[in-house]
């Protein structure tokens, strides 16, 4: 493989307050956090998209930044690496496991998931329409990984947004398969979940 990242870091940050991936952990941004857990996992190369240290300029929604970062990969790149500056609890290892499930083949994607623990329940307004059984549900998180070409092509074949980049392939018939995620991997959204990022970090 040759393998290459992108950690998108271009959100508005409106529930946060402010942009989150210059925010600190431990006195370190949150885009260098995310950075380093591809980088310590052998990722040749990370480009950085978002108002960031080196970054480029982001587009208007979160696919539009990773074709971004995607359009700015080495020219011999094969495969890739997405990860949100947001999720600076990664670790090289997860990274890794990820990457080491894609190197086996028969797969377009490969995502990091953990099994969802409470019920789920699906409401209108404000009342509850159904219980979700939850057997079969998994919280997907990044980093996740792809081959280059089924990634692109998703971008290609269609302008629909989607909340992830595995979404993206699935939508064109790519197969995506999970891998074990960990439940520290938590996503920043609001600043209340820096707090508890420091606590994990202790």
């Amino acid at each position: 493989m040759n393998l290459h990242g992108v950690v998108v870091g271009a959100g508005s940050g409106r529930r946060f307050g402010a942009p989150k991936a210059t925010a600190l952990l431990s006195g370190k941004p949150l885009w260098e956090w995310a950075r380093d857990a591809l980088l310590d996992a052998g990722v040749e190369s990370v480009i950085l998209v978002g108002p960031i240290p080196g970054g480029l300029d982001g587009g208007e929604r979160r696919r539009d930044s990773v074709l971004v970062g995607l359009s700015a990969l080495p020219s011999g790149a094969t495969h890739v690496v997405i990860h949100d500056a947001a999720r600076p609890l990664a670790t090289p290892g997860l990274t890794r496991s990820v990457i080491a499930r894609l190197a086996r083949g028969d797969v377009s994607g490969v995502v990091p998931g953990i099994a969802v623990r409470d019920t789920i329940k699906r409401v209108v307004g404000e009342s509850v329409e159904a219980t979700v059984d939850r057997s079969d549900l998994v919280a997907v998180q990044t980093p996740q990984a792809f081959l280059l070409e089924a990634l692109l092509a998703a971008h290609r074949a269609g302008d629909e947004d989607a909340s992830d980049d595995a979404a993206m392939v699935e939508r064109v018939g790519g197969r995506v398969v999970v891998v074990p995620g960990n439940p520290s991997n938590l996503k920043i959204t609001y600043p209340e979940d820096l707090a508890v990022a420091e606590a994990l970090l202790r």
